[in-house]
């Protein structure tokens, strides 16, 4: 069991039993009581996880999502893709650290990916805006997207950003308009595309690089049209509100699940991706290859139809019985019972 750097406020529990564990598997000569406790508190500690992370509110997700040692999108372009050859610059402006572009191997398939990049370091995410991107990084990505497109090479998107750069110089280059212009490009491109949340997926950050054929999240990501500061600020004026505005963005992944605003939700190790990256990124490759053989096989235009219409039916609702009738038809049942884990 590697030893965490950093303990969320509600894990408190769980760091109280990983340091007396660490303390008693730590002794040279352990006494036949003392393997039965450490056999015993290594059952409770997985109890506990369990417990804790399947009852996480939605602050306490977006504080998951957050957290400083979760897997970013670098840890898995090393854990997930067997090579990965990373292509730089817009052409126009500059390359922009907080999105990652670049041909890799997944299996039998040759993809593109772009991906959010936060940096883990102080220097790193400060060279990456903390993941928030400027235009150029958008037009870094677009490229990138036409390039894939040119060779039938399918795309993945890894979404892991609270928002893009909203500086006064990203406006003047164009922070909307590029945006937008991604979004178009991603919704007419005659290749597949496979987007997945895999931390935060902050509003028009995240739609920059999230129109795809697939859209899926990490258990414990957000998924928001802004952050829950940003809300609470605007309705309340008070980014002390942040935990109420969680809750009422409703942008965990069961509930955009539920609301078929994601595909599908990718469970992730007991107590968060942070504490079995391995694991995580294991779980991530066999959705990823799963979802490239689906799409693979299908004719271009049809894929382009269904991504359109996928995106067209997320503003349709209903109400009375005709609401419960639709979304039992929309979806296969959430997944409810979590793989076993050998490391847990």
């Amino acid at each position: 069991m590697s030893k965490l750097h950093h303990h969320l406020s509600f894990e408190r529990p769980i760091e109280d039993l990983e340091t007396r564990l660490a303390r008693l598997e730590a002794l040279p000569e352990p006494s036949l009581e003392t393997q039965d406790e450490v056999r015993r508190l290594r059952r409770e500690l997985s109890d506990l996880k369990k417990k804790i992370y399947s009852e996480l509110d939605a602050w306490q997700t977006v504080q998951v999502a957050r957290h400083q040692d979760r897997p970013m999108t670098a840890d898995y372009l090393d854990l997930v893709f067997d090579e990965f050859v990373e292509l730089h610059g817009d052409k126009s402006f500059g390359d922009d650290q907080a999105i990652r572009t670049g041909f890799a191997k997944l299996d039998i398939y040759k993809v593109m990916v772009v991906g959010h990049q936060k940096g883990r370091t102080l220097k790193e995410r400060n060279l990456c805006n903390f993941g928030c991107a400027h235009p150029e990084g958008y037009r870094k990505a677009l490229a990138k997207f036409h390039l894939a497109a040119k060779f039938r090479m399918p795309i993945i998107c890894l979404v892991d950003t609270p928002g893009a750069y909203p500086g006064i110089g990203a406006e003047e280059r164009g922070q909307a308009q590029v945006i937008a212009n991604n979004m178009f490009a991603m919704s007419r491109l005659p290749t597949p595309i496979i987007c997945v949340v895999i931390g935060e997926g902050g509003s028009g950050g995240a739609l920059g690089i999230g129109v795809g054929d697939r859209v899926a999240m990490l258990e414990h990501a957000y998924y928001s049209v802004i952050s829950p500061e940003g809300c609470a600020g605007i309705l309340w004026k008070s980014g002390a509100l942040a935990e109420q505005a969680a809750k009422a963005l409703r942008m965990t992944a069961k509930d955009l699940y539920r609301f078929g605003v994601i595909d599908e939700i990718i469970l992730e190790p007991l107590g968060g991706a942070h504490r079995d990256p391995h694991q995580m990124a294991g779980r991530l490759k066999m959705y990823l290859l799963k979802s490239l053989r689906e799409l693979a096989g299908r004719r271009v235009d049809d894929l382009v139809e269904a991504r359109y219409q996928k995106f067209r039916r997320m503003g349709v609702f209903f109400e009375g019985p005709a609401a419960g009738q639709a979304m039992a038809s929309a979806h296969s049942p959430m997944p409810t019972e979590r793989p076993v884990d050998a490391a847990s």
